[in-house]
């Protein structure tokens, strides 16, 4: 019977041994090739690089939370309050300047808002402090700066400075200063600790410190006169911890207590309320990159 040819091309059994050997191995080489490129294309990215937009040249961190801390400065009762969660952690200037990094572990200088809210003040709502003037509420904004360098695969150091200004009725300057060591053993948690010291001028001492003559005679003995300084206000210890539960998403929670020093302790105010100043919060906030040039 004669062999057929199907568009001109011989059957298979008419291509050589050697051949049909090669084209088996290509075959095999090709299916091995398309295996791994395929296999090279299912990627998971974890929660940092998620964040890290390619050519992001601005990252901030925005939320809010609520926290527990002392009713007014020196206070030995404590109220609940909110707060915001404002952060940079990176911005790039193409031909200006850096600021942070896109990757949190590089460190590098850190420039963001520094905030804090000081609640009302009443002799109605708080015995101890019979014959005192009341005070409203006070609000401070500011600056923070600081710079972090890494000194271990997963440790970090952060030395840091803030500077606000109060306004509304504690007016004056008041500050902070301090280092973290930063840990990160995974790329979704973030652990700090570190001493702190806070201070402030003698406008702000004066109006939270201060017992004026006519509130000493109003106290019936409970307060003397006392006049204040500016200075040190206080050294302590803060914590905080932040877990990325979801790519951008972030669980906040940090702890600090204070020891009032100085004209700040020496208060009447201090002696009848505590020297001892402790401070917790809660918070979620959301990181955001973006694309500016």
């Amino acid at each position: 019977m004669a062999t057929r040819r199907l568009a001109g091309l011989p059957l298979f059994s008419e291509f050589p041994p050697v051949s049909i050997r090669a084209l088996a191995l290509a075959l095999a080489a090709s299916t091995l090739a398309i295996s791994a490129a395929s296999a090279a294309d299912v990627y998971t990215p974890d929660t940092t690089e998620v964040a890290v937009v390619n050519n992001a040249d601005l990252i901030i961190e925005l939320g809010a939370g609520i926290s527990t801390q002392p009713a007014y400065e020196g206070a030995n009762d404590y109220i609940v309050s909110g707060f915001p969660i404002v952060a940079l952690q990176y911005l790039s200037i193409p031909g200006l300047f850096n600021i942070g990094s896109p990757d949190e572990r590089q460190g590098g200088l850190r420039i963001g808002p520094s905030f804090r809210f000081v609640d009302k003040r009443n002799a109605a709502d708080y015995p101890e402090l019979l014959g005192t003037l009341p005070l409203d509420d006070s609000y401070q904004i500011g600056l923070r700066a600081g710079y972090e360098f890494p000194v271990y695969e997963t440790l970090n150091v952060e030395v840091y400075g803030a500077a606000r200004y109060a306004f509304n009725e504690g007016e004056g300057f008041v500050g902070d200063a301090g280092f973290d060591l930063i840990s990160r053993p995974r790329p979704d948690l973030e652990f700090k600790l570190g001493p702190r010291t806070s201070f402030a001028d003698s406008d702000y001492m004066d109006t939270y410190f201060a017992v004026k003559p006519i509130e000493a005679l109003g106290s019936f003995g409970g307060l003397r006169a006392y006049d204040t300084s500016g200075g040190f206000k206080s050294v302590g210890v803060a914590a905080s911890a932040r877990y990325e539960f979801r790519p951008d998403w972030f669980l906040n929670a940090n702890a600090a207590w204070d020891r009032l020093v100085g004209d700040a302790a020496d208060s009447p105010i201090a002696q009848v309320g505590s020297k001892d100043q402790f401070f917790a919060g809660l918070g979620l906030s959301r990181r955001f990159s973006f694309d500016l040039f």
